[in-house]
């Protein structure tokens, strides 16, 4: 049953379900929360590292994950909702919890849109908030 959820996501993008893309989405979809690739390589540590990054970028050519520059050096990757396109109205805010270093899609907090002078064309907008995860922010305090 549960293997039917990732061949569906697979089949809405028009992507050949194998074992390996199954596995990362799998893991990508469990996680919840965006992860990197060091991330994937490191939950998937008997996969190839450019087996990982093939199915990263083909993954992101159709739409099935969006990429998230939190700020942290490194692009995370989340999976994508069924209805999201990938365009500029399907885009949501991220959350950098700058304790535990994880980023989080907030899919229900939407990017405002600037109006743009006249000419320019706007292709993506990267909106990461950054603060502590309630998570985090619920442990006590360490003295150090």
């Amino acid at each position: 049953m549960e293997e039917n959820i990732y061949l569906d996501k697979l089949a809405r993008r028009d992507i050949k379900p194998t074992a390996i893309r199954l596995l990362i989405l799998k893991n990508m979809m469990e996680v919840g929360r965006a992860v990197s690739l060091l991330d994937l390589e490191t939950l998937l540590d008997t996969v190839d590292k450019s087996t990982i990054s093939r199915t990263i970028a083909l993954f992101l050519s159709h739409h099935l994950i969006h990429s998230i520059d939190d700020g942290s050096g490194s692009l995370k990757y989340a999976v994508c909702d069924n209805s999201c396109n990938c365009v500029v109205q399907d885009l949501h805010s991220h959350f950098y919890c700058e304790k535990c270093h994880r980023t989080f899609c907030l899919e229900g907090t939407h990017i405002p849109v600037i109006d743009l002078p006249k000419g320019f064309a706007l292709h993506s907008i990267n909106y990461v908030l950054k603060g502590v995860c309630p998570e985090c922010s619920s442990q006590p305090a360490s003295h150090s």
